[in-house]
């Protein structure tokens, strides 16, 4: 299809949709995203597209005929029916609307996609004849938020692990146990003090430095009895936070 065809349907004008302004200013500073423009005539159910949005949908530009069907057959199956509601209910009642969805482009690549779009009165019977508006591609912005995400997530959880084996190695070297006995007593009084294991770590391994640099287990002939005592500690604490045993 030639770009002549595709402009049967005039292209909507340059004017910004509020609720794409809204929705550009909640994305905030960084790298701009694809835009794209759209325009639908409710009454004959012809689309326009910008050559963005065609990009966008994983073809050419004028490669495809885009219709409603067309244009929610690319939607993600968990986001369809949502979607379909929206446009709905933009032309039935001439409201602004902006949110996000996946769509599944030719390819069978899952993108993220924001829309904002108004219905309009150019004319004719109808009270809201077009609807127009913007598609934003924000796939690599939630690519990057995710790998962000994803970063921070094993950063916390190799902290966790960290501050988890250093409390094994002190019960260890003080009970004379192994790896997976000093796991077992950590969980054991886990569970009776209601503190993760994680949390009773860090009060054991904070506990023993609380006057000055670690001590070594193997040498602190008392470190055993403060073991012990930071262990039965943690209990009576989060006892007393939650009032348990009032």
């Amino acid at each position: 299809m030639d770009s002549a065809m595709r402009d049967d349907v005039t292209a909507p004008d340059d004017d910004v949709p509020p609720a794409l302004a809204d929705l550009l200013a909640a994305l905030g500073p960084g790298d701009p995203q694809p835009v794209g423009r759209f325009r639908v005539d409710v009454a004959t159910d012809t689309w326009w597209w910008s050559d963005e949005v065609y990009v966008m949908h994983g073809f050419s530009p004028g490669e495809v005929v885009p219709t409603t069907a067309l244009v929610l057959s690319h939607k993600h199956p968990d986001d369809r029916e949502r979607v379909a509601r929206e446009l709905a209910q933009a032309a039935r009642t001439g409201e602004p609307f902006g949110s996000m969805h996946r769509i599944v482009d030719a390819s069978g690549v899952t993108r993220t996609l924001a829309v904002a779009a108004q219905a309009t009165h150019p004319g004719g019977d109808l009270p809201w004849a077009q609807v127009v508006g913007y598609f934003v591609d924000l796939t690599a912005a939630h690519a990057e938020a995710a790998r962000r995400e994803a970063t921070a997530s094993i950063q916390a959880s190799d902290a966790s692990r960290s501050v988890i084996d250093v409390a094994k190695g002190v019960l260890m070297a003080s009970l004379r146990i192994d790896a997976d006995e000093a796991f077992a007593v950590l969980r054991r009084r886990s569970n009776v003090a209601n503190v993760p294991v994680r949390e009773l770590s860090r009060r054991l391994v904070d506990g023993l430095a609380a006057d000055g640099d670690e001590p070594d287990p193997l040498v602190d002939k008392d470190v055993r009895r403060r073991v012990d005592a930071i262990l039965a500690d943690a209990g009576a604490s989060h006892d007393e936070r939650t009032g348990a045993g009032a």
